[in-house]
């Protein structure tokens, strides 16, 4: 059964606790960051901001911010990078486009 990003929206509702993405309509539950991959996330953010911010480059996101792709998936990288002509404004959801540059730290499991 493949599903929809409007499924995964109506499952996060239901499990607001779980961090969660959507890749070739399977929902993938990502684990706890836990300390490291979160103390490593923090400073690719800081690094990439300290970079981006003073030359106007573009934006940076943090695990929070998540990005709907081409090919419908719905994908939540724990650090992320958008080119300034790219993305304009912050979008109040996710944003409809594939970052320029993403990582994540996390290990997943499919549901």
């Amino acid at each position: 059964m493949s599903l929809l990003v409007e499924d995964l929206e109506k499952m996060q509702q239901q499990y607001p606790d779980y961090k969660m993405e959507l890749v070739k309509g399977k929902v993938i539950v990502m684990s706890p960051s836990g300390y490291e991959s979160d103390e490593i996330a923090a400073e690719m953010i800081a690094q990439l901001r300290n970079w981006v911010r003073p030359r106007k480059m573009g934006r940076i996101t943090a695990s929070s911010a998540g990005f709907r792709l081409p090919n419908s998936d719905l994908r939540t990288p724990d650090a992320s990078f958008v080119l300034a002509e790219r993305l304009r404004i912050s979008p109040r959801s996710y944003a409809q486009l594939a970052p320029d540059l993403s990582k994540s730290a996390r290990k997943n499991q499919t549901m």
